[in-house]
Order: C-alpha cells, then structure tokens, then sequence
C-alpha cells in the first residue's frame, strides 16, 4: 500500500475555502463568525476574513452541533460555553474515526 503524505496545514484559509471544507454556504461561515465569540478570524488589508487552524477546528464543532446534533444556536453557545474540554476531547476522537473510516473504505475499494 503505498504511503500517502499527510497534507501540509496551512496558517491561514480564506472563507471560500473553509465553506468548501465544511460544505456550508459562504454566508453561512460569516454569520457563524459573527455569532461565535470562539471564532476569532483575521483580516486582511482589503477586509477578507482569514480563518485559522484552530478557527477551522471550531467550526467544524459548530457545524456538527447544529447541522447533525439539531441544536440551536443559543443551545450551542451554552454547549461550548459549558463543556470546552469535553468538545475538545470528543471531537479529537470523532476526527480520528472518520479518518479510520476512510482508510478501511479506501481498502475495501481495492478489493
């Protein structure tokens, strides 16, 4: 099975390209960076959001609590308010699973 290079993480991601990693509108992630005081994204000199990392990983939390858990927006900044720590340690093995997820149907595929 040949080794397949982990991709490079990059410092900043504009909004375009985190609409696309998480599959939401454009103006979806705006209205999550103006909501979420966890989301803490930068400007540039033309005034275009760049999302870090960390902001990612934070929106890919948001985008599970209320796209597939059905929470509210309020529901959800009481959630993250509360249990940070929980999330954190929640959503480190939910990433791991998807990515065991995708290797073993990678596998079956070549089968």
């Amino acid at each position: 099975m040949p080794y397949k290079e982990r991709p490079v993480e990059r410092l900043f991601y504009t909004i375009g390209e985190v609409s696309q990693i998480i599959n939401v509108p454009v103006s979806t992630v705006r209205f999550w960076a103006n909501e979420f005081d966890i989301l803490k994204p930068r400007k540039n000199k033309k005034g275009n959001r760049l999302f870090m990392p960390e902001d990612l990983r934070n929106l890919k939390i948001i985008h599970h609590l209320l796209k597939e858990k059905g929470m509210t927006i309020a529901g959800a900044k009481k959630y993250l308010a509360e249990k940070q720590q929980d999330i954190d340690y929640r959503f480190a093995i939910r990433e791991v699973l998807l990515n065991i997820r995708e290797m073993l149907v990678e596998i079956r595929n070549t089968i």
